[in-house]
């Protein structure tokens, strides 16, 4: 099996929880090391790998595929500088702080002949899966609305810098946000228009931290929203269709058990609580049932699996490029929209 030897720019809390692990596992990767600043610490996790001193003694080895996990402010830098260096690459959302240095990131991709993906690993959430099937399966009917929510109750400022200090990378819209517009994205393609309403809740913040995102299609309205004042969780899915509505709760294990030093496996990792499960409410060949429906199995590695293959066989890779472009291009569109207090034509 062709080993694609793999090297992470920053071994925080992204590269330690969500890349590192599956890299290990999956036996088309070959994980060199990362680049480390300051604190030395992949190789107590991984003894037979590099900590590389700066990213050009990194870019200079024998590297594949180079993961651009650091601050999204750096995003565009470090991603162009790896394409240009000839290196494969997949960058952490939100893919870059521009739609036009998406597009240019893309183009190099596209020129050079790289395989360039945006790691959101949360159309691989089990929750969502889930939705995905019931939105494919139309048993809805025809949609009329969705709700997606991504909320949590945390008051205090977060510690690192970078993600309190104003800046074009900061704020919740790029941070929860990508996860969230391009699961719209994927379910629904890009909408014609967006509203958007951005506010700062917390105290002392400097940064957005509250966002209502209406995404406007042409027969039906997508909301998205998240917030650090919700401590009572609304359905992180709800979607009403001319039969029938779904809802359901977040329920994907996979960050809080991989933050805890679990090993991720193919068999039963990911697996949802059953008090979990959505409920599924609707007429089914002239029957109105309401039941729970099952939760599917969510698995990141699927993700990398993608990454492997597009690089292998010189297919789509499984988040392209292009995908990571349609998402800014609504992140710029809220933005604008907030400012003006308009609608915005996409």
């Amino acid at each position: 099996m062709q080993k694609i030897k793999t090297a992470l720019l920053s071994y925080g809390m992204s590269g330690k929880v969500f890349h590192a692990p599956f890299l290990d596992i999956h036996p088309g990767f070959e994980l060199l090391g990362s680049w480390e600043r300051s604190k030395k610490l992949i190789q107590e996790d991984y003894p037979y790998v590099k900590s590389y001193p700066s990213i050009d003694e990194l870019l200079a080895d024998d590297v594949d595929l180079v993961i651009v996990n650091t601050p999204v402010g750096t995003h565009y830098e470090y991603a162009k500088k790896v394409l240009l260096a000839g290196k494969h690459a997949v960058v952490e959302k939100a893919f870059t702080t521009t739609t036009a240095e998406a597009q240019e990131l893309a183009k190099i991709a596209e020129e050079k002949g790289l395989k360039l993906a945006v790691f959101q690993n949360r159309r691989w959430d089990s929750d969502f899966k889930t939705i995905q099937k019931i939105i494919n399966d139309g048993v809805l009917g025809d949609l009329v609305e969705a709700e997606f929510h991504f909320d949590r109750y945390n008051p205090l400022l977060s510690p690192k810098a970078h993600k309190e200090t104003a800046n074009d990378g900061a704020g919740v819209l790029k941070d929860l946000g990508p996860h969230i517009i391009d699961q719209a994205v994927c379910l629904f393609g890009s909408p014609n228009s967006v509203f958007a309403d951005i506010r700062i809740t917390r105290e002392n913040s400097l940064v957005d931290d509250w966002i209502d995102l209406l995404l406007i299609y042409k027969d039906f309205r997508v909301r998205l929203k998240a917030g650090f004042f919700v401590r009572e969780a609304n359905p992180a899915y709800t979607i009403h269709g001319k039969k029938g509505s779904f809802l359901k709760p977040r329920g994907d294990v996979q960050e809080d058990e991989l933050k805890i030093g679990k090993k991720p496996n193919l068999e039963s990792w990911g697996t949802e609580s059953e008090e979990l499960k959505g409920i599924l409410h609707t007429e089914i060949d002239g029957k109105v049932i309401r039941e729970k429906v099952p939760t599917l199995q969510g698995n990141y590695f699927s993700f990398f699996d993608g990454v492997y293959n597009s690089i292998t066989n010189n297919i789509t890779e499984p988040v392209t490029a292009q995908d990571g472009v349609k998402v800014m291009q609504i992140i710029d569109a809220a933005i604008a929209s907030n400012a003006q207090r308009t609608v915005i034509n996409l």
